[in-house]
């Protein structure tokens, strides 16, 4: 067995695992959007309305906006990896549901089902990657849940295949499929071990520091790096047990509801760089560009090289995110993806619209010039490059470590709720905007993804290189001031262990 122990005792294998959670939303995703192109759907549903379809999108991140604002409570009760378990059951009970389904009321229970897994997942997975990684590759670890969710282009291929089985096995199939990594998760979580910060929270300190020796050490307890982090963790939870509490009305205290509004506006802008909607309606949108022409196996193809995009750009996130720092990679994405955004609005401005009668919506004829079409599919292309590279990690991995332990889980629930919550405005009403201002839906977002930057550059401190334990101290600073580690160390010590002997807290490596 000492293969398998040293398996589920590497820090990558056990971010990695828990990432299955990011595969079942991609998996969703997927086959969503391929799903709702194709007639075989269509007819089954007897062609939604782009209402009724932003409904059925829709009820998928309803369902994602409640599982995330009351996964703190489960992630704090039971353990960050018991919650994970439980939502993967959910996760194929809603699987089974949608492949199953006779008609909209049993496909949208299916999809609220899925969204309450979802919804926890994406919630607890950042969180338990950011608790047991070590600071110098948090950042990496908690991308690796990006990633995941970006494999999506494996499920849209299942898609692309299942498209030419004439019958309503076209969409039974790819939605039975996406119970598989659930069942993973669910069998595989049991080997994995609990968040060391939630054991010792729960006062479980010589547990908490067997698995940072396993994680961190090499399996030894005297290890430097062991004795630091435990030291930390013990100190900070015994000053927030002396000086603060565990209510949720500690997120609204000064200093607090500053990074509660840092996570939240994070979330909510992530949604509005306009990527979750660009693919789950990238079939729909190369439509109307009229990319593709009549055939449907050709705008799926356009489409499915949206999802390989997506896929290999995260991989530069994962292996450099924590040398680029968050701050500077949150400013350049934002606008890059800005840049693209305007550029597909004023290709499509240039173009005739007009009424589909084999779809009902609209199109845009321009005028047979392929270069403004295949303009508009590389500046999609590069707008979703840049976003795989920036903010999609990123959305995930800065919530995820500037919250204290005492408010983490619950704080952490609050911002990925609000993602969710944007998430189902956007996917209910994007499809009416998609034909009521069609190209100015892209000129929107735009605009965005402009503001965004200006908020990253005004108000978020870079948390780059700092412990879980340090970001009180790196929040009590002006966000745009580089702070270096001696100046936190040094307030550290004063603030939390000033009856700590000097020189009892050594150095570590830097691991990579």
């Amino acid at each position: 067995m000492g293969w398998l122990n040293r398996f589920t005792t590497n820090v990558y294998a056990i971010g990695s695992f828990a990432a299955l959670a990011g595969i079942m939303f991609g998996f969703d995703i997927g086959s969503n959007s391929g799903v709702i192109g194709t007639y075989q759907y269509q007819e089954f549903f007897d062609r939604p309305t782009p209402l009724l379809q932003g409904g059925i999108n829709g009820a998928l991140s309803a369902g994602c906006f409640v599982g995330a604002l009351i996964a703190g409570f489960p992630a704090d009760r039971y353990s960050r990896k018991y919650t994970l378990m439980g939502a993967s059951v959910l996760f194929v009970i809603g699987s089974v549901f949608q492949a199953a389904a006779n008609g909209v009321p049993l496909l949208c229970v299916g999809r609220v089902i899925n969204g309450l897994s979802v919804g926890i997942t994406s919630m607890v997975v950042p969180l338990y990657q950011s608790e047991i990684s070590p600071k110098e590759i948090r950042g990496r670890i908690v991308a690796i849940q990006q990633w995941s969710i970006t494999c999506v282009v494996f499920r849209f291929w299942i898609q692309y295949g299942c498209q030419f089985i004439d019958s309503t096995a076209a969409w039974r199939i790819p939605w039975g499929v996406q119970a598989v990594p659930a069942l993973i998760l669910l069998s595989g979580m049991w080997a994995f071990p609990k968040s060391p910060r939630w054991l010792a929270d729960k006062g479980r300190i010589e547990e908490a520091r067997r698995v940072l020796a396993d994680i961190h050490g090499g399996g030894d307890m005297n290890h430097p790096r062991v004795q630091m982090e435990i030291q930390e963790i013990e100190a900070v939870i015994k000053f927030d047990r002396d000086e603060a509490s565990h209510r949720y009305s500690d997120l609204l205290k000064p200093g607090m509801a500053y990074r509660v509004s840092l996570g939240v506006c994070l979330q909510i802008w992530q949604q509005l760089t306009g990527m979750n909607i660009i693919m789950f309606y990238v079939v729909f949108m190369f439509q109307q560009a009229g990319i593709g022409g009549d055939e449907q196996h050709a705008t799926l193809l356009a489409s499915g090289m949206n999802y390989v995009v997506n896929t290999v750009m995260t991989v530069p996130a994962i292996l450099w995110v924590d040398k680029w720092g968050r701050r500077p990679t949150m400013i350049a994405g934002a606008s890059c993806m800005s840049a693209f955004l305007w550029v597909v609005g004023a290709i499509l401005a240039t173009g005739t619209y007009s009424i589909n009668p084999a779809t009902g919506r609209y199109v845009v004829d321009l005028g047979g010039n392929t270069a403004k079409a295949n303009a508009v599919v590389a500046m999609v292309y590069m707008f979703v490059a840049s976003f795989a590279t920036t903010w999609g990690p990123l959305g995930w991995i800065y919530p995820a470590e500037i919250f204290p332990l005492r408010v983490r889980a619950m704080a952490v629930s609050l911002s990925t709720a609000s993602n969710w919550l944007f998430n189902w405005v956007l996917s209910f009403i994007v499809p009416i905007l998609m034909e009521e201002i069609r190209y100015g839906l892209y000129m929107l977002f735009a605009g965005f993804n402009l503001l965004m930057a200006i908020h990253v550059a005004i108000a978020y401190p870079e948390t780059k290189g700092f412990t879980l334990e340090e970001m009180d101290i790196v929040f009590s600073h002006s966000p745009r001031k580089k702070l270096s580690k001696e100046v936190v160390e040094r307030e550290m010590m004063e603030k939390y262990m000033s009856g700590t002997p000097a020189g009892s807290i050594e150095k570590t490596e830097q691991i990579v």
